[in-house]
């Protein structure tokens, strides 16, 4: 069950695989939406998904062009999201809401914020993409 502030503030085709319509929906896990729309709420401006689910075709695609993916996306768990960031003040704003929203796993990149739920993976862990 969605949480009051989903679809206020997304749409599950948000969260689809370019090469499987409808696969947000479908894969992406309830409880992980929900916190992320409670953070969406948190930060008080939009969420630009970037990426959300990923086949594991795509994920090899993403690899193949060079992209830092692992091989074990929690993308490919439906564990995880991408979030556009244009500047700096954008990126406190979104990671203050993502951390107030209990998410301990961020991953910061120069024009994104991946934040996943994968407790198979280390927790109360913030890493970046890229030099800073």
């Amino acid at each position: 069950m969605m949480n009051k502030y989903f679809d206020k503030y997304f749409r599950f085709s948000e969260f689809d695989s370019p090469d499987a319509p409808g696969s947000g929906e479908i894969h992406m896990d309830k409880d992980f939406l929900n916190q992320l729309a409670t953070a969406r709420h948190y930060a008080k401006r939009p969420f630009v998904i970037n990426s959300g689910y990923r086949t594991e075709n795509h994920n090899k695609t993403l690899r193949s062009f060079g992209y830092m993916v692992s091989p074990l996306s929690s993308h490919m768990k439906g564990l995880a999201a991408d979030i556009q960031v244009m500047n700096d003040m954008e990126r406190h704003r979104i990671l203050a809401a993502l951390l107030k929203a209990g998410f301990r796993r961020i991953g910061i990149g120069k024009y994104f914020i991946h934040v996943d739920a994968d407790t198979t993976k280390n927790q109360d862990l913030i890493w970046t993409y890229y030099k800073m």
